[in-house]
């Protein structure tokens, strides 16, 4: 099949304000996720736009915070990821199952307002590394109580993702950390408290929108999209490992932790495209996947960073692989990574490799 190669330069899409109510709100985008690709929609949208033909339905089949979905709200969404923590806020952002707004803001009033004195899970296991004990407690508090009312029937699937999300969304924010949780910076003031805000999801999704968190090569095994967006891990950095700290707050297992980071097991969660299994794996995802069109979202860093940073899949093995399920092409736009400054990235680009399927 043909290949041709494009590059494109856009500028990054703004966030437009909405109308607020009483307490602060919280949009998708509002969490901090390594390879967030909300300041690319602009790329990834126009090249659906230009090149993609009546699309009515769109798999996001490593979904991480949703950005990339987000973009398509006017059409039926697939979502899937791994870690649960993703897919509960997918429920949040994306289900079509209705919810009572005045009883999101009147719980989140109640949980902003309330003061826990006792210690629970998150304090004992917790205390004073990625949040201070203070704020532990009312973590593990708020989270308990959401459970609970889910249990009793006072919240539906819906306002308990949207709770949780909130919580989610708000210890990320005041975390102790440069972004992941891999580690907590040692001897620092805990300045910032909890502060749960309103989620904001769009209005009038489509009611076959559907949320999955399953493995996603056995996922693409049963489900239709006229447009598959792909966005794997590209290097060895595990997410469950960047995230655990957020996963054990959504799953609410309390399992037991280890180390100094406080980690839970992930053995389960481990992805085989961080490891050597990488191109493997992608083989067996695309000749499984049911579509008119697939879009992957690759970067260059090939050979550019440390051994850790390095992709998992080779450019010559992308473009055998896709080019047996049908027509390549590749549009490609410069674009500045997060670093902790021990890479080599110049010349950075943020790829796009469209299959237009046989």
């Amino acid at each position: 099949m043909p290949i041709t190669q494009r590059t494109i330069t856009y500028k990054p899409m703004l966030l437009v304000s909405e109308s607020k109510p009483t307490l602060k709100t919280t949009y998708i985008n509002n969490r901090r996720y390594l390879g967030n690709k909300y300041k690319l929609l602009p790329f990834i949208t126009s090249v659906v736009a230009e090149n993609c033909e009546n699309i009515n339905s769109v798999a996001d089949i490593f979904t991480g915070t949703g950005a990339v979905a987000s973009a398509f709200t006017d059409k039926q969404v697939i979502t899937n990821d791994n870690l649960y923590s993703n897919y509960i806020s997918h429920l949040a952002w994306f289900s079509p199952q209705t919810y009572s707004t005045k009883k999101i803001e009147q719980l989140i009033t109640l949980y902003n307002t309330s003061s826990v004195k006792s210690d629970n899970y998150m304090s004992k296991n917790f205390a004073d590394t990625f949040f201070s004990r203070a704020d532990c407690r009312r973590i593990g508090f708020i989270r308990g109580d959401i459970e609970k009312r889910f249990r009793l029937g006072e919240v539906n699937e819906r306002e308990r993702a949207l709770l949780v999300t909130s919580l989610l969304y708000a210890a990320d924010k005041i975390a102790n950390t440069c972004g992941h949780y891999d580690a907590f910076r040692q001897g620092v003031e805990f300045e910032k408290q909890l502060e749960l805000s309103l989620p904001l999801p769009s209005e009038n999704l489509n009611q076959q929108n559907t949320c999955y968190n399953e493995d996603t090569n056995e996922l693409v095994k049963q489900i239709y999209a006229d447009l598959v967006y792909i966005d794997p891990p590209y290097n060895s950095r595990q997410y469950c490992d960047a995230y655990h700290l957020l996963e054990n707050i959504a799953r609410w297992g309390k399992p037991e932790v280890k180390g100094v980071a406080r980690k839970m097991d992930r053995t389960h969660l481990k992805s085989d495209y961080c490891t050597q299994k990488a191109t493997t794996a992608f083989e067996d995802l695309i000749k499984n996947i049911n579509a008119r069109y697939i879009i992957l979202s690759y970067n260059n860093m090939a050979k550019k960073g440390n051994d850790r940073s390095n992709a998992k899949i080779a450019d010559n093995d992308i473009i055998r692989i896709l080019s047996a399920k049908g027509e390549v092409q590749i549009f490609t736009q410069d674009y500045k990574p997060f670093t902790a400054g021990k890479s080599d990235i110049n010349e950075h680009e943020e790829r796009l490799f469209l299959c237009i399927c046989k």
